[in-house]
């Protein structure tokens, strides 16, 4: 959130945050393929600490970068970058170590769920608390505890024992080329597999990156109904804090919304019986994405908006967790790690080219356009796989 706001008052650019996601983008596809196939040979948890490092470095330039004063646009398309790779690297390794951590698939939902509630309640809670550290204190401040965090991270992974040792595997016999051309092979046989990966896929490339606008309807769109809300927090006889930058107080309050709804989301996931009926669960989520998004462009209350993003982000869960956990239920464990590096590039590699595409549909015409065509397209094609594949609505 921090990044987002020192962009937009860097260059008050829409096309800026599509291309600064794009750069993130860049280095996922080579490092998450190289990453899947190391998951699957070598110890994840070993794997999930040096990842995490790197990105505690990074964290820690960006705030050195931006605190000093010499912080410019390139300065952060580099810190991108950087960051993209570390990630590229940590997300197969960490999503498939959860399977160690429970000890099975039996409550691989529940862990799941548990997994992304956690990761939505940080979600929730840092938006808005980088929106009241911007505001008070300025970006740098919010890069510097968020290298801090790293190492309350790190040192939880350290402190681990006990873990569960999955069955022993022949992967680091295989060559990394022939591990990823091995694992790109299970996925195109598995029809299921596939309808789960596209509809990941079409909802990332053209609907979930309208978080990149997000400052853009913040600002402009949002502006003028927000400044009640900023009023009352920055201004009058006993303000409840002393703003530098109380532009970004409704951004993060829009986020903390996404998040919100994320958590709530998530806990559902997470206590949901072993005979619940998933697949029908994720075409709802499938579907209420994009509809929840057209209902947003629409709206020009600040109240009501943060209302339809908590829907947003509950769709969000409930694709993506289930999602995920049907996909590594019928994964065997020596493909799992390469099983989910592709899932790593669906979920979170077109999301960053679809903002690129999304900034540039915004310069060029208008960010709620940007937005409706993307939620129209989406909704059209995951309407029409919920029809052609009844098997994935009956998945348990």
């Amino acid at each position: 959130m921090a990044q987002q706001v020192l962009i937009y008052r860097l260059t008050g650019s829409a096309s800026a945050l599509g291309i600064v996601s794009f750069i993130q983008f860049l280095p996922l596809i080579p490092f998450a393929l190289w990453g899947g196939t190391l998951a699957d040979r070598f110890p994840k948890r070993t794997l999930v600490i040096i990842t995490q490092t790197l990105m505690m470095v990074q964290a820690f330039l960006l705030a050195l970068f931006t605190w000093t004063g010499v912080i410019e646009i390139w300065h952060i398309y580099l810190m991108a970058f950087m960051l993209g790779a570390a990630k590229a690297v940590d997300m197969p390794a960490r999503q498939s170590f959860i399977v160690e951590m429970v000890e099975g698939k039996e409550d691989l939902t529940s862990a799941i769920g548990l997994n992304s509630a956690i990761h939505n309640l940080a979600r929730t809670l840092g938006p808005a608390l980088a929106g009241v550290v911007v505001a008070a204190l300025g970006e740098a401040v919010a890069f510097s505890v968020n290298g801090l965090s790293f190492l309350a991270v790190i040192g939880s992974l350290l402190m681990m024992r006990g873990l569960a040792h999955p069955p022993a595997v022949k992967a680091e016999q295989v060559p990394v080329l022939a591990g990823i051309k091995e694992g790109a092979k299970y996925v195109l046989g598995q029809q299921t597999i596939l309808v789960l990966m596209s509809l990941v896929a079409v909802s990332s490339f053209l609907a979930r990156p309208y978080s990149t606008l997000m400052p853009v309807f913040a600002d402009v769109l949002l502006g003028e109904s927000s400044r009640p809300v900023v009023s009352f927090i920055c201004d009058g006889e006993n303000p409840l804090l002393h703003c530098q930058a109380p532009e970004a107080l409704p951004l993060g309050l829009l986020l903390s919304a996404v998040g919100v709804g994320a958590v709530i989301g998530a806990f559902v996931v997470a206590s949901l019986p072993r005979g619940a009926r998933r697949g029908w669960l994720l075409t709802i989520g499938n579907l209420a994405l994009p509809f929840s998004l057209l209902l947003f462009v629409v709206s020009r209350s600040f109240l009501l908006s943060m209302a339809l993003l908590v829907l947003v982000g509950l769709s969000q869960v409930f694709q993506n967790s289930l999602a995920n956990t049907l996909l590594q239920i019928t994964t065997p464990d020596n493909l799992r790690g390469r099983v989910m590096s592709l899932y790593t590039l669906t979920l979170f590699g077109l999301m960053p080219v679809g903002g690129l595409l999304t900034g540039l549909i915004a310069e060029h015409f208008s960010e709620p356009a940007a937005v409706v065509a993307g939620a129209l397209v989406t909704l059209t094609c995951t309407a029409a796989l919920a029809v052609l594949t009844p098997r994935v609505r009956r998945l348990p």
